[in-house]
């Protein structure tokens, strides 16, 4: 299999194939992981699914130091008035918390607050020990086959191009793709919001101030965002000390092209209000305003994932956490034995998500982008002080509602796909806010901890698991692990006595005997 593009989704789907037996390799134009620090948070889904393969503590060590806050805070200046701070756990505080959660955060893994460029660095790591990796390499054009694709790559800085025939191809290769374009898929939605913020021409600025937390007279946190009328920002913490991603939006008299290197600092010093050595170490310009998903995600041998599928404004960090889930989904259906219809539940599940994903973006991004600072917000008068309670309230739910999102990270569901078995039960009802743990086939399997201390996801194989919650389970069947737990707790959160838990960890099928989870499982087999 090839895979083009060495980003999170096409190093996941590297994992997850080579860790099944699954020859793959991966090709990227660029000459290495990324550089710049590029998304921020790794939500707890993608958490847990970096713990099944055995490298979620490797990920929660990266990137700020393990007491750090983690709060969200809302300042006019960073070093002058903050107006609201949600408050979250530290990698420390996380790590203790996780097994005394119930209800909305009961999981295996809580979120984790790293730059995405110590994640790929990770990544890159596992997936070179199962698959074969190489970057500086660009495919320039191919050719579907009934029972394979002609792959044509050269090196990205000149050489003697290769023809490489493989089962399939799947393009993860970027918002710019050339799998998507080549294969005539558009993008569908929206673009070209317009906002006061988030929403037009973005510039990024990755730098370092190292007088930072000495000169900023506030708690730490980890994003930072301005709110005043010259230059608001987003600005998250990359390493703890001194390095940081900031984001301003450019006015409409602003041309990039005349932003040097004097003034991309100019910028980052009108954010934080105070006359700091600004370090640049990148710079570039990136739009805001989307909430796309691609009209088609897989056709025959070829399939395509992550920011070539969907494109996303990065309010609630979602879009990195859809191409991770769009790999571990995509590994699943591609395994030897799926059969053509459990092909098609690719585009089936997953485009459906993306639309849910962007959506839920889009409207962070109305909330921050549309609600615009007052006149006085930086006045050192009744006036200023009123309209600066007035904002912080109105930040501070603002601030609740993007980054407390259990019923984003767990509630996405596959309602309808051929690859569940429904029995027939409703799923609870979605909120953005809150999520209710259900076995109803479709979604994330009911959490819990064991009483030896064990995550219950601990015990799911790579491949298909049966859960007996309270009958003993005795089968052998082809890549299907058999968990017998007979928990009275369990069998009531998951309302039946056996529950089939796909690859991708999500509940396939319940019911009350291991006949009928063997006939589930060989009809979604194919």
């Amino acid at each position: 299999m090839v895979i083009v593009g060495g980003g999170p989704c096409g190093l996941m789907l590297a994992i997850e194939l080579g860790r099944r037996g699954i020859e793959a390799l991966v090709l990227d134009q660029k000459p290495g992981t990324a550089f710049n620090p590029q998304a921020n948070a790794t939500q707890a889904r993608t958490m847990e699914y970096y713990r099944r393969l055995g490298f979620a503590d490797e990920i929660r060590a990266l990137g700020l130091p393990s007491e750090f806050p983690t709060d969200i805070a809302y300042f006019t200046r960073f070093a002058k008035y903050e107006l609201a701070r949600f408050r979250l756990p530290s990698a420390r505080e996380a790590r203790a918390m996780v097994t005394t959660l119930s209800g909305s955060w009961s999981a295996a893994e809580l979120p984790h607050r790293v730059a995405q460029k110590y994640v790929e660095q990770v990544l890159r790591r596992h997936a070179e020990h199962v698959a074969r990796v190489h970057y500086g390499w660009r495919i320039t054009r191919f050719h579907p086959q009934r029972d394979h694709v002609d792959v044509h790559a050269e090196p990205a800085a000149g050489g003697a191009p290769r023809v490489m025939r493989c089962e399939y191809l799947v393009g993860a290769d970027g918002a710019k793709s050339l799998v998507r374009q080549a294969m005539g898929w558009r993008y569908g939605g929206e673009t070209g919001v317009a906002r006061d913020f988030v929403g037009g021409r973005m510039y990024a600025v990755y730098c370092r101030i190292a007088e930072f937390y000495r000169e900023v007279p506030h708690r730490a946190a980890w994003m930072n965002v301005s709110f005043n009328r010259e230059r608001r920002c987003f600005m998250p913490a990359v390493d703890g000390k001194a390095e940081f991603a900031f984001h301003t939006q450019l006015k409409a008299h602003e041309d990039e092209a005349k932003i040097d290197e004097r003034a991309a600092a100019d910028m980052v010093r009108q954010a934080v209000g105070a006359p700091l050595d600004v370090e640049v170490l990148a710079r570039d310009i990136w739009t805001a305003g989307h909430a796309l998903v691609a009209e088609r995600y897989g056709e025959g041998r070829v399939f395509i994932g992550g920011d070539a599928a969907h494109l996303f404004t990065p309010t609630g960090g979602l879009g990195y956490n859809t191409a991770v889930e769009d790999a571990v989904n995509l590994a699943a259906v591609l395994k030897g034995r799926a059969s053509p219809r459990l092909l098609e539940s690719y585009e089936i599940e997953r485009k459906p998500l993306a639309v849910r994903n962007t959506t839920y973006a889009k409207r962070f991004a109305d909330s921050l982008g549309t609600f615009e600072p007052t006149a006085e917000i930086e006045d050192d008068t009744p006036a200023g002080a009123a309209a600066r309670a007035r904002a912080g309230a109105y930040l501070e739910a603002h601030g609740r509602a993007e980054f407390n999102i259990p019923g984003i990270t767990f509630g996405g569901r596959y309602d309808g796909s051929p690859a569940i078995v429904s029995d027939g039960t409703a799923p609870p009802g979605e909120s953005a806010n809150t999520y209710m743990p259900s076995a109803c086939p479709g979604g994330r399997p009911p959490h819990a901890w064991l009483e030896d201390a064990r995550s219950l996801y601990d015990l799911l194989g790579l491949e298909w698991t049966l859960l007996g919650l309270r009958s003993h389970a005795s089968v052998e069947a082809p890549d299907l692990q058999v968990v017998n737990l007979k928990h009275d707790a369990l069998r009531e959160l998951y309302g039946a006595d056996f529950a089939l838990i796909r690859p991708d960890q999500v509940v396939a099928w319940r019911g009350a005997s291991v006949e009928e989870a063997l006939r589930a499982l060989e009809k979604l087999r194919g």
